[in-house]
C-alpha cells in the first residue's frame, strides 16, 4: 500500500483534489482509498472539534503544542487500529502528520518556543506506529484566495456554517504557510504545488495535472 498525503493551509483545495487524484486511479485500475483527519465522528476527532471551536471553553490555539498534538495523533492512531492495509493499491489522506507538526508550532502561544516537529514525527510514526506517507503534496496557495475558498465550504459538522479558530485569524495562516514551505524544502518527500501563476489562481484541472505528475512515479504510471 502506498500513502500519498495531502496537506496545505485551509481553503487550498485539498478535499477537491483528493477526490481527482483517487478517481484518476481508479480509472487507471487501481484500487484507491480515502481519509480526512480530523474525524469528528470519532472520541479522539470530536474532541480536537471542541478545541478547534472552543466548545468546552478551551481553544485549541491557548493549548500547549504537545498536548494538542497528542489529540491529533490519537485520532490517527485510532484510523489505523481496525484499518485492512491489504484493501487498496494507494491511501490518499487529507491532513497528516505533517498538519500537526505545522499548526502546533505557529499559534500565537507558540512564539519564542522550541519547534515540535521531531517530537510530533516521532509520537506519530514511531510512538503510535502510524503508518509513514511515501508523499506528501503540499498546495501551496496565497491565504486571500484560500480564504475566500473557506468563506464557500458551507455546513461542517464539527463547526456549523463558522469558521474554526485556525481559519479565523489570516496571520495564522500566514504563518502555517510559511511553515509549509519551510518544511517543504527540509524534509524527504515532500513536494510543494504552486496553485497560483503571476498572482493568480490555477484552474483545479491544471493543480490536478501538476499533482499527477508528482504522483505517477510512486503509483507506476
Amino acid at each position: 500500500m502506498k500513502i500519498i498525503a495531502f496537506e496545505g493551509i485551509d481553503g487550498t483545495g485539498k478535499s477537491v483534489q483528493l477526490e481527482i487524484l483517487a478517481q484518476r486511479l481508479r480509472a487507471d485500475g487501481l484500487r484507491a482509498r480515502e481519509m480526512s483527519f480530523p474525524m469528528y465522528d470519532t472520541f479522539f476527532g470530536a474532541r480536537v472539534g471542541h478545541y478547534l471551536t472552543g466548545k468546552d471553553g478551551l481553544r485549541a490555539d491557548a493549548v500547549d503544542g504537545k498536548s494538542m498534538a497528542l489529540w491529533f495523533a490519537l485520532d490517527r492512531w485510532n484510523a489505523f487500529q481496525a484499518f485492512d492495509r491489504a484493501s487498496c493499491d494507494v491511501l490518499l489522506i487529507n491532513r497528516y502528520a505533517l498538519s500537526n507538526a505545522v499548526y502546533q508550532s505557529i499559534r500565537d502561544c507558540d512564539a519564542g518556543k522550541p519547534d515540535i516537529l521531531d517530537f510530533i514525527l516521532a509520537l506519530e510514526y514511531e510512538q503510535f506506529g502510524i503508518p509513514r506517507p511515501d508523499i506528501q503534496l503540499i498546495l501551496d496557495m496565497d491565504t486571500e484566495d484560500a480564504a475566500s475558498n473557506v468563506g464557500k465550504k458551507g455546513f461542517r459538522d464539527y463547526v456549523g456554517l463558522a469558521k474554526d479558530v485556525y481559519e479565523l485569524g489570516e496571520t495564522i495562516q500566514e504563518r502555517a504557510r510559511n511553515k509549509y514551505r519551510i518544511l517543504a524544502k527540509k524534509l524527504p518527500g515532500v513536494t510543494l504545488i504552486p496553485c497560483m501563476a503571476r498572482g493568480k489562481l490555477k484552474s483545479i484541472d491544471e493543480i490536478a495535472e501538476l499533482i499527477w505528475e508528482a504522483c505517477t512515479a510512486l503509483v507506476g504510471r
